[in-house]
């Protein structure tokens, strides 16, 4: 039985050896599960571990070049989005912009599917869109007036655009809906209005995949959860879920220890303060203190608010409620340039989009944050630039044809290279490296993980921040573990195990 009192007989849907490769990356690797009537499925992993491919594969926008999926026992064929909802699954994406058509109404928006494809009757007149642009929003008890009906969309609340996505998904009456991160854009009442309303469809026999960070969501709604990891099932439960168990399914636990840093530093100098930072709508303020001398990981899960720490320290983003100093003095950086200028340096998570103008050459790259450097009264001097790249490529050994060859001609371990080498050409006071571990291979990540020791050698205070407890124990001398925005431990490396670490890194544990 699930919940609801469903029996249960033959699975809504079935994935069978499903494999979908990316280059030489295998994003799935031969995962099959089932989903039930009338349940609740929890689908984690870490970031990299096939969740969003499962999900895209699901939802007919990623074809699988091995394996089956079968609905209600037939197999099927989800060639397209279109080909995905004839078979009854809806899925509400993580991205919620590219979910909503500006210059459309709430209205039209709510409806959208009857105007392309003519369900429901023909829908031309505004009074017919308005009145079934009413009854989708009461699936969600959504009381807006006509006035926000006739609004533009894109003139929403993010929280209410999520709100309206999720509606026009429950519109076609779905048999199975995918849920990914659905309450990230939501308030702690809009998010327990919409549990109350998932646990009733799941009640009445609506399969519903959830997909969320928030592992007190998914302990909270899921009768059963499904952890992924490196594009395979890693492992599998059913209520009441053994969180140490999943978190080191997720993390991944070898037979043997992991590479530990011996030579554990003590910091004598804070060369950042941050106070009251909030990172999370339910997070009390949180405190952390860089010393000069020593690397510090902040490690947590997606959505644990590291990113959002990280941004805010480089000026990237507001970081909400905090104060910060920089060697003593107030540091209030508006934009990247001002942190930058300040020697607070950031390798950021998303490198393609973030850090890399691809049509651009590895010396050009390198040299992006300090063109003045390699530049006399405006004009750029190329052979500077070379020498200067040419110094990083030696440090960091990274493999490319020449300085001036194309930045995209290089694998992803070397892009990361140059990522990080470039901010070694500068002066930091601290410099903070988000994920910097993300799709390198083992080597990329020790010569990456010993430029960062080398430069706090020097009295550079080092932040790392990533998800994976090992990378943190591999580079960092102090571990503090971020969970939903909380400090929930802070401390040196050589005084904790792995364990402890691992532990603290969800408040469900």
């Amino acid at each position: 039985m699930v919940a609801g009192g469903h029996k249960l007989t033959q699975p809504i849907v079935s994935v069978e050896g499903a494999g979908v490769s990316f280059g030489g990356t295998r994003a799935l690797d031969g995962v099959s599960l089932d989903l039930n009537a009338g349940e609740i499925l929890g689908l984690l992993g870490a970031n990299g571990a096939g969740k969003s491919t499962l999900i895209r594969v699901l939802a007919g926008v990623q074809s699988l070049d091995t394996g089956t999926v079968r609905i209600a026992g037939e197999p099927v064929r989800l060639a397209t989005a279109a080909a995905a909802r004839a078979a009854g699954i809806e899925t509400v994406h993580q991205g919620i912009a590219a979910q909503i058509a500006p210059g459309l109404s709430v209205a039209e928006n709510l409806v959208l599917e009857d105007l392309m494809h003519g369900g429901h009757g023909v829908i031309v007149r505004r009074g017919k869109v308005l009145a079934r642009a009413r009854e989708v929003a009461a699936l969600l008890d959504l009381r807006w007036s006509d006035r926000v009906l006739r609004t533009d969309a894109s003139l929403l609340p993010i929280s209410d655009q999520q709100l309206l996505i999720l509606a026009r998904a429950l519109a076609s009456q779905p048999r199975v809906l995918i849920l990914d991160e659905p309450t990230s854009a939501l308030s702690a009442l809009e998010a327990d209005a919409l549990f109350t309303r998932v646990r009733g469809m799941a009640a009445a026999g609506l399969s519903v995949v959830l997909v969320s960070h928030r592992l007190g969501e998914v302990d909270s709604l899921a009768d059963r959860l499904v952890v992924l990891r490196n594009g395979r099932v890693e492992a599998e439960q059913v209520k009441p879920f053994a969180w140490t168990t999943v978190l080191s399914a997720m993390l991944g636990v070898e037979a043997a220890e992991h590479a530990r840093v011996e030579d554990v530093r003590r910091g004598d100098r804070v060369v950042l303060s941050v106070r009251d930072a909030v990172l999370h709508r339910d997070a009390q303020p949180a405190n952390l203190d860089v010393r000069g001398g020593e690397v510090v990981a902040v490690v947590g899960l997606i959505g644990a608010g590291k990113s959002e720490l990280a941004r805010g320290i480089f000026g990237a983003e507001p970081l909400a409620g905090s104060t910060m100093t920089l060697n003593g003095s107030s540091y209030a950086p508006h934009r990247p340039g001002d942190a930058v200028k300040a020697g607070v340096y950031m390798v950021p998570e998303d490198r393609a989009a973030e850090a890399l103008v691809g049509d651009w050459s590895v010396a050009r790259n390198l040299s992006l944050p300090f063109l003045s450097a390699v530049s006399r009264a405006g004009v750029l001097r190329f052979g500077a630039e070379r020498t200067r790249a040419q110094r990083v490529i030696d440090v960091l050994g990274v493999v490319t044809a020449s300085t001036d060859a194309g930045i995209d001609t290089l694998s992803g371990g070397n892009q990361q290279k140059v990522v990080v080498g470039r901010w070694l050409t500068g002066e930091p006071t601290v410099l903070l490296l988000d994920e910097p571990f993300r799709g390198v291979d083992i080597g990329a990540r020790r010569d990456i993980g010993e430029a960062a020791r080398n430069l706090s050698k020097q009295g550079v205070g080092v932040v790392v921040l990533v998800s994976d407890v090992d990378e943190a124990l591999e580079v960092a001398d102090r571990i503090v573990v971020l969970a939903e925005g909380h400090v929930t431990l802070d401390e040196y490396a050589d005084r904790i195990e792995r364990s402890d670490v691992v532990s603290r890194m969800t408040r469900v544990a």
